[in-house]
């Protein structure tokens, strides 16, 4: 009874509920998660309690979003006690990830200072790496996007905690907590130790074939600290010259090593490295827009960009409809939608086509029959239908549309 409830669709409303985790599929998981921890030993166990903890922040999150207050106090508690005896074990004492993670679900819980307190804990234990450790760049990027999204305005943003945690990334000593200040010739000395450092590393990938899983993480934890120590100090111009530099220059190592080598690993991470600064680079560009005056046209160009070259791309994907949902005109949206599912077989953008039209649909809906008076008016809006039913065809006809449950159960739940 577990399994059919396990591909949930949580994007769903049923009534006034969200359908959200079912209570089978949940044991069942939980179940699975701890037999494996009995047979795995060493790092295997340790990487089997990040995904535990990832899956626990997943199921917070979904109660944010929802808002269930009481719920999320439930699920807060048991996250956290899983998070804790993690962290008793010795293994996973010094494991920078699962400190990561835990510091991530006291933030969203709201429980800010406690937070504040794990990352610095965990910074401070970390040892003095400083660029050169992938983990410690890893926190301090997390620790730093978390501070810079509850910044109100961009005034006093280079004296903020964000700036200190990136400065401090930098001096290769121990970490020292935020006392409220940070001093312009800390800010100068780290972005030439930034430029420097990615001078090298971009340097570096283009020419040599070792350990490069590591290596392109590292790339683009480094672009992220930088881009972002740019945009406080400096502002949105600088850090997106970051991205586009880095971008270029992952784009002609990705070129030449399939010129090369024909098959080589190194092109399995290149891309998802081009993948990861693209994101940065756009949810940079969402959170300026959010908080100052900023033209949508670089986000829109750069979303396109990025979602011909990874259709599959949820995140991407959620950031185009979102920006799409304000523009009046929906012809642009439906061209780009239509050149990309006819030059890929990934299924997502025929899931986030319709979702985009079901939105417009509901929106039209809600202005229509909008009180006015005593008069109801009830004009249907059979075009969007029309033109939703028609995506949902095209989609099912698809290979790999025809062996998807969500598509097949959003079609059945449209049409009901």
């Amino acid at each position: 009874s577990g399994f059919n409830s396990i591909g949930h669709m949580d994007t769903m409303p049923r009534g006034r509920h969200q359908i959200g985790h079912y209570k089978e599929g949940e044991e069942f998981i939980q179940n699975v998660f701890h037999v494996l921890s009995q047979i795995f030993t060493g790092k295997e166990k340790s990487n089997l309690a990040i995904c535990w903890l990832q899956y626990e922040i997943s199921k917070v999150i979904q109660c944010l979003q929802a808002k269930k207050k009481k719920k999320l106090k439930a699920q807060g508690r048991k996250s956290k006690k899983l998070a804790k005896n993690f962290l008793k074990a010795p293994d996973n004492r010094n494991n920078l990830s699962l400190w990561k993670l835990y510091a991530y679900l006291e933030w969203l819980l709201g429980n800010t200072d406690d937070s504040r307190r794990v990352f610095d804990t965990a910074l401070c234990t970390a040892g003095t790496g400083g660029l050169k450790s992938a983990q410690l760049c890893s926190l301090s990027l997390l620790y730093a996007q978390l501070e810079v999204e509850v910044l109100e305005s961009m005034e006093g943003a280079v004296t903020s905690r964000a700036v200190h945690i990136l400065t401090k990334l930098t001096e290769n000593g121990p970490y020292v907590p935020f006392s409220g200040q940070v001093s312009p010739v800390n800010v100068l000395k780290a972005r030439k130790t930034y430029e420097h450092a990615l001078q090298d590393y971009l340097s570096k990938t283009a020419d040599s074939d070792q350990d490069q899983v590591n290596d392109t993480d590292q790339l683009v934890n480094l672009v992220g600290c930088y881009a972002l120590f740019q945009y406080l100090t400096v502002g949105i111009d600088a850090a997106v010259l970051i991205y586009a530099q880095a971008s270029e220059k992952l784009e002609v190592s990705a070129s030449q090593k399939c010129e090369n080598t024909g098959e080589n690993f190194g092109i399995l991470n290149f891309p998802t490295a081009l993948e990861a600064v693209t994101l940065l680079h756009t949810n940079l560009l969402r959170f300026h827009m959010k908080i100052s005056v900023y033209p949508l046209n670089p986000l829109r160009e750069a979303l396109t960009e990025a979602l011909k070259r990874y259709p599959s791309n949820q995140s991407l994907w959620r950031s185009y409809v979102h920006i799409q949902r304000k523009s009046h005109s929906a012809s642009k949206a439906r061209r780009f939608f239509d050149s990309v599912t006819r030059s890929t077989n990934s299924l997502e953008p025929w899931l986030f086509a319709i979702q985009a039209e079901q939105m417009r649909k509901k929106l039209t809906e809600k202005v229509q029959r909008a009180d006015v008076g005593e008069i109801h008016c009830t004009i249907p809006e059979t075009g969007l239908t029309n033109r939703i039913v028609a995506l949902f065809e095209h989609a099912v006809q698809s290979e790999n549309g025809t062996h998807c449950p969500l598509l097949w159960r959003m079609y059945l739940n449209f049409m009901v």
